[in-house]
């Protein structure tokens, strides 16, 4: 094996990491929408209401 080959090749540990990160990250995002979309609807019905 040469120096080149032996490059830097993520390992199982960093993968799951990088993967739980982008979890948490799309989550946050959906959650933040789904928050959004009911002060929408809060504001867009209390607007209709009155």
């Amino acid at each position: 094996m040469t120096q080149e080959a032996a490059a830097h090749v993520p390992t199982q540990r960093e993968r799951s990491d990088l993967f739980s990160a982008t979890f948490l990250v799309t989550i946050g995002i959906v959650m933040l929408a789904w928050i959004a979309g009911l002060v929408w609807a809060a504001i867009a019905f209390f607007n209709w209401l009155v």
